[in-house]
């Protein structure tokens, strides 16, 4: 059965939905958290700067002890990773990321993070299902596409440079 509105009914019926949608709006602003854009930015700004800057303090520290530079590279990789990892497992890397949000993620000690933080979680499912498993959903990725990528590059520069 087909029911027809009058005009005035369906002209009811739309100022009743537009008073609905202005309550909903309304009501969505206000409960809604504001934005603290700046504030983040700043806070993100300077805790990535003082993970750089720690990186940096490991790298000085380390030439100037006699380690060759390329030496130094991939110890003070080794070593804010080391960092990450830890501060990650016994709690404190998050309340960090709580405080700085993308500040903690773009250094090395992000990549830490997000290989640990899984690893734990998941640790009551067990060693290989749990651990093994769930340690790379979100690094694995990262690996896919940067190995992938600097295979291609590889085989990109061998040819160019023959």
């Amino acid at each position: 059965m087909q029911t027809i509105f009058m005009k005035g009914e369906y002209i009811a019926m739309q100022v009743k939905e537009n008073k609905i949608k202005e309550k909903f709006h309304k009501v969505t602003d206000e409960s809604s958290p504001k934005s603290k854009l700046a504030n983040n930015c700043v806070h993100a700004f300077l805790v990535g700067g003082l993970i750089c800057d720690i990186g940096q303090f490991f790298n000085d520290f380390l030439i100037s002890s006699g380690v060759s530079t390329d030496d130094t590279s991939t110890w003070v990789t080794i070593i804010m990773i080391f960092i990450g990892a830890l501060l990650t497992g016994i709690g404190i890397y998050d309340k960090i990321a709580n405080f700085a949000g993308a500040g903690t993620v773009v250094p090395i000690t992000g990549f830490a993070n997000s290989i640990v933080s899984p690893a734990i979680e998941f640790k009551k499912e067990g060693y290989i299902l749990g651990v093994g498993a769930k340690m790379f959903t979100i690094a694995g990725p990262v690996l896919v596409y940067g190995i992938g990528s600097s295979v291609i590059v590889g085989i990109i520069y061998y040819f160019i440079s023959r």
